[in-house]
């Protein structure tokens, strides 16, 4: 049997290993004492923040690219991709809230816009991860698809609350920036399409 046909049958396998490998390493830093929680706060963010923009790229790459048979198959783990997204998030907010150690500190900062937009972003990715399964969308049907464009407002603010809580914004940019580009030819390729004429 092809390498390749091994993968496809225990894709979502493969895919989910990959995407623990980071989680896994920086937990088992934590655990043996060789980091802080306080330094792991970064590495888990900007995890959550890579698979987020690898989840929405997919989407117009394949538009860009429809003949490219690792996008086609990457595109039906995209929401294995989007939990993971979720999963790196929730344990960023855990490590913040382990940092922080009470409830006064982290009141104290919750008006500024570093923490707040990350705390709104946690809000709106956290239902769509719980309806990342194929029961949700029988269940939701077109509500569904209006539920998860929650994704892109989320992941704006993802953005700003990278860009606002450092000093350097240039990493968030830097990450973005290949996703707004595929997003505006994505947004350009449909208007194109729909002022052809029909055949």
């Amino acid at each position: 049997m092809k390498w390749w046909r091994w993968l496809l049958g225990w894709g979502r396998v493969v895919v989910w290993l990959v995407m623990s490998i980071p989680a896994a390493v920086s937990l088992s830093r934590l655990a043996a004492g060789q980091v802080h929680v306080a330094d792991l706060l970064h590495g888990s963010g900007e995890m959550s923040a890579r698979l987020v923009i690898v989840a929405l790229a997919l989407t117009p790459l394949r538009l860009a690219f429809p003949n490219a048979g690792w996008l086609a198959w990457l595109r039906r783990h995209r929401r294995d991709v989007g939990v993971a997204a979720f999963g790196y998030a929730a344990l960023h907010t855990a490590l913040y809230l382990v940092d922080m150690q009470t409830l006064s500190n982290i009141l104290a900062e919750i008006g500024a816009v570093g923490i707040w937009t990350g705390w709104l972003s946690v809000a709106l990715f956290a239902p769509l991860a719980v309806t990342s399964n194929g029961y949700s969308v029988s269940r939701l049907g077109g509500t569904w698809y209006v539920l998860h464009r929650l994704a892109y407002p989320a992941a704006l603010l993802t953005l700003l609350h990278w860009v606002t809580i450092h000093n350097n914004a240039l990493a968030a940019w830097v990450h973005f920036t290949p996703l707004i580009t595929l997003e505006v030819y994505r947004v350009f390729t449909i208007y194109r399409a729909k002022q052809q004429p029909a055949a």
